[in-house]
């Protein structure tokens, strides 16, 4: 195994912020979405801290933005500018993932400090933190004060368009929520990649270990070479 220094410190605490942030959303969005369905705690609780954590993600999207704008680790979410590699790349990655990882096929990503996500996750991670991200963020603050941002609101074609909007883009971020522990599971083990996101150091497979991998459906220790980074 080799060890490799990909998650610094200010990433990992924005990663684990981000995501305790988007579960408590998440729970109180459900309460505030279906009050005569749900009784978690009450509609006031759930506002309240709805829109308090919402502020507090807000400013952890900008402490994430800033560090990755000023520092040479914004190249990790940039695509290959070979159009033709990305392509290729990004078409290899996906027969991993469909087809491959249940062979036992070695992961073609092989991760490095500045390249650590693949080309399938660089191009989903970039839209969903430069594009999804931010609209949840906005949508939101429209409708934490109607009467403030009515202007916009109507701009947008009402509350029921930003309301819905908003609703659409939880449900995205539920079933990122889902899928993203299953996806951190596909390392060398099933914690390898949780580890990475504390202690910051991916545990790369060497070459001649990933090519003597054995299939995942014959054996749980089958999991693959690291490239399913838990967090961006």
């Amino acid at each position: 195994m080799t060890r490799l220094y990909v998650h610094p410190l200010a990433v990992r605490v924005w990663h684990w912020i981000n995501a305790l942030g988007f579960v408590a959303l998440i729970v109180t969005g459900v309460q505030i979405r279906y009050v005569d369905l749900i009784n978690w705690m009450t509609f006031a609780t759930a506002v309240s801290v709805h829109n308090a954590v919402g502020w507090v993600l807000i400013g952890n999207y900008f402490v994430w933005l800033l560090f990755y704008v000023f520092t040479d680790r914004i190249r990790v979410y940039h695509p290959d500018l070979n159009p033709a590699r990305q392509w290729r790349d990004s078409l290899r990655q996906l027969a991993y993932y469909g087809y491959g990882i249940f062979k036992g096929a070695a992961n073609p990503h092989r991760p490095a400090v500045l390249r650590k996500f693949n080309p399938v996750q660089g191009v989903i991670y970039q839209l969903v933190m430069m594009l999804l991200v931010p609209l949840q963020f906005y949508t939101g603050v429209l409708l934490w004060d109607l009467d403030r941002f009515a202007g916009s609101v109507e701009f947008f074609g009402g509350v029921r368009v930003v309301a819905n909007v908003h609703v659409l883009l939880f449900v995205f971020f539920v079933a990122f929520i889902l899928v993203h522990p299953y996806l951190a599971s596909l390392g060398h083990s099933p914690s390898a990649h949780f580890r990475a996101m504390i202690t910051g150091h991916e545990e790369i497979e060497d070459e001649a270990d990933a090519q003597g991998a054995t299939p995942l459906a014959a054996s749980v220790t089958a999991r693959q070479p690291a490239g399913h980074s838990p967090g961006a």
